[in-house]
């Protein structure tokens, strides 16, 4: 009897193999959106403009361009509507993030990319929306979350409203709700054949990030002044201190059973502190925390705090968060293609996502993609770019 080898196991690059996905270029969220559903396997394709925009640093270490590949198609020439439209006929997915009307009126909308593959998910990526009074005017991630309510929450009692980088607007209101979006309505084009739009507005995914204290406010758990309340810095137990190093402490004892052994461990009697409930006592419980994290170094209080159930920990940089020993012992980040960056998440049994690809270089993957998408108007790159 002859025995025939069993053709190799293909290796899934994450849940979404398969997938096709057309980026149109920009800068922020959407490409963050686009790098999210690269890391899960999708294959991306980036659209670039023949000559870079105003913000674009160094392609080679652009993170948020991992995993894709790149064509160059000039839009505004003939023939370069076409070459779009004949990508997005055979993709799952289109993201763009011009401002509305733009790609309507460079004939990549919804209706003109639709026409040909009535499946497409058409996601759309802004800061204001498709629709309202401010929808087509200008703005950044500080904006949107200032007028979704959201800035107003963070920062000290007696300061002005702390900016949260662009983390919270663009990438968890903007970035974060677009995926959820176009994967949602993937779901729902497998299941009938039709695509729809998903307009994802930054101002309508940070509003939904407060759900929780819109609760707090009904059940009058939440006042409406920074760095009063629970959660915002104001309670004692839940706050940054000062170590005498100039470092910081992270302290998040909520729980009683967590509080007494954050009290014990700072060195402090805990009959001897006033009641914690008691909200008119935090100033004297704050005032007593700051002083004693002032008598000892950040590392001196991340020895004591830590392999304990206190809910204490210190303020990292970056460059430290990829060195300590839990997030490198998990490799949450890691070292690919010469930078250090974070691994995809969130983590998968079975098909768990992948760092294929190096940040894209704008054109450099024309052949490649002409070739695997079967479009031969991609086989020449556009006159001019190398």
């Amino acid at each position: 009897m002859s025995h025939h080898p069993d053709p190799p196991t293909r290796v899934s690059a994450g849940p979404l193999d398969g997938v096709r996905v057309v980026e149109l270029a920009g800068i922020g969220p959407g490409p963050f959106a686009a790098m999210l559903l690269g890391d899960l396997g999708a294959d991306v394709v980036r659209v670039d403009r023949p000559t870079p925009g105003p913000l674009a640093g160094d392609p080679a270490h652009d993170v948020t361009n991992r995993n894709k590949r790149s064509v160059v198609v000039d839009l505004k020439a003939p023939g370069g509507p076409d070459t779009v439209r004949a990508l997005a006929a055979r993709a799952d997915i289109l993201v763009e993030g011009y401002r509305p009307g733009v790609a309507e009126r460079l004939g990549v909308g919804p209706e003109e990319c639709m026409a040909a593959n009535p499946a497409l998910v058409y996601g759309r990526m802004t800061g204001w929306g498709q629709r309202g009074p401010l929808a087509p005017l200008a703005g950044h991630d500080i904006g949107y979350i200032a007028t979704a309510g959201a800035l107003s929450l963070i920062g000290a009692a007696d300061g002005p409203p702390a900016v949260p980088a662009n983390l919270l607007g663009d990438y968890a209101g903007g970035s974060l709700y677009l995926t959820t979006g176009v994967l949602a309505a993937l779901l729902t084009a497998r299941t009938t054949g039709r695509g729809q739009v998903v307009d994802a507005a930054i101002v309508d995914g940070t509003a939904h990030l407060t759900a929780l204290f819109w609760g707090m406010l009904a059940a009058g758990t939440w006042r409406e002044v920074r760095g009063s309340n629970l959660l915002d810095g104001g309670c004692p137990y839940y706050r940054v201190y000062e170590t005498g190093d100039g470092g910081w402490m992270a302290v998040g004892a909520l729980e009683p059973r967590f509080y007494t052994t954050f009290v014990a461990l700072l060195g402090l009697d805990g009959e001897d502190l006033p009641d914690r409930a008691d909200p008119r006592n935090w100033p004297a419980l704050q005032a007593r925390f700051t002083a004693r994290f002032k008598t000892a170094s950040r590392a001196e209080w991340t020895a004591v705090f830590e392999g304990t159930d206190a809910c204490v920990a210190p303020v990292l940089s970056l460059r430290e968060a990829a060195e300590h020993p839990h997030l490198t012992g998990r490799g949450t980040y890691t070292e690919a293609h010469g930078v250090t960056q974070p691994a995809p998440a969130p983590r998968f049994s079975a098909t768990p996502g992948t760092l294929r690809l190096p940040p894209a270089v704008p054109g450099a993957h024309t052949a490649e993609v002409a070739r695997d998408w079967d479009l031969p108007r991609l086989s020449e790159p556009p006159k001019g770019h190398r």
